[in-house]
């Protein structure tokens, strides 16, 4: 029953999109503004067709934790669900991203009208040194920086990767860091197309104000979301015992173990 729902859904989930992004077309030439309606309303939509499709529900915890104003959102990053339920609760938003995606019919006008950061990986340091700077520009119109300090997803319960661009951009600019953590990989793996049903969660904790050194911050941030991701996985276990494999699998990964905790660049 849980593949046949999760079949359902996955079709009904990639139709929504396509719809959805002919649709709301003519709203790019209201710019962002167009742009993030149409943002909100695939966010609610995917999460309604996940409720009812598939029994899954999102749960937002700490939403009185969300900055007003300028902020970088650093989410930890299990799944896909969580790429557009963060937009619940980010109003005016910049993702960074590959230049690359900006290629892809239809959503890459998307990304162009709502101002998503760009850019170019094969400029290495000078790619950082970018986002920093456009960074700056976000922040001071008052917008927010979403990314993922790890850079890719992680199974729940594996050994985190943190990387220092978070906290360049962290440091480069005087904005407080909203970390988020979740548990949604238990319940919309990385690599299947199953969708177990249950409450995933999503929570917001208090944020790092400004003003910490890079190693203080990103000691702080991996600290405060690993912490709190690994008390949202063991609740959920909790409640549902059949998850313990799945986080099991996670907590025995291996192909990136090693280089736990050894940072990287952007």
């Amino acid at each position: 029953m849980t593949a046949l729902r999760s079949l359902a859904f996955n079709v009904a989930f990639y139709v929504n999109i396509i719809v959805l992004m002919i649709v709301g077309l003519p709203l790019i030439l209201f710019g962002r503004r167009g742009v993030f309606f149409m943002a909100r309303l695939w966010s609610g939509s995917s999460l309604w067709l996940l409720d009812k499709l598939c029994g899954l529900k999102v749960e937002f915890r700490g939403v009185e934790n969300v900055p007003q104003g300028g902020y970088i959102l650093a989410a930890k990053h299990q799944s896909f669900l969580e790429t557009f339920a963060l937009l619940r609760h980010a109003h005016d938003f910049a993702i960074i991203f590959k230049r690359q995606l900006t290629w892809i019919p239809l959503f890459g006008l998307y990304l162009i009208g709502g101002r998503q950061i760009a850019i170019d990986r094969s400029h290495g340091r000078a790619a950082l040194t970018q986002i920093v700077a456009k960074a700056r520009v976000v922040l001071s119109d008052g917008r927010q920086i979403m990314i993922y300090p790890e850079g890719t997803r992680r199974p729940p319960g594996a050994a985190p990767r943190y990387k220092y661009g978070v906290a360049v951009i962290y440091a480069g600019n005087n904005a407080p860091c909203l970390p988020v953590a979740v548990n949604t990989g238990l319940y919309w793996g990385r690599r299947n197309s199953t969708r177990r049903p249950g409450v995933a969660v999503i929570e917001y904790l208090p944020p790092i104000p400004p003003g910490l050194d890079r190693e203080a911050f990103i000691d702080r941030l991996e600290s405060a979301i690993e912490g709190a991701c690994a008390r949202l996985n063991a609740q959920a276990v909790a409640k549902d015992p059949l998850l313990a494999p799945v986080l099991a699998a996670g907590q025995a990964t291996v192909d990136e173990s090693l280089a736990a905790h050894t940072r990287h660049g952007a």
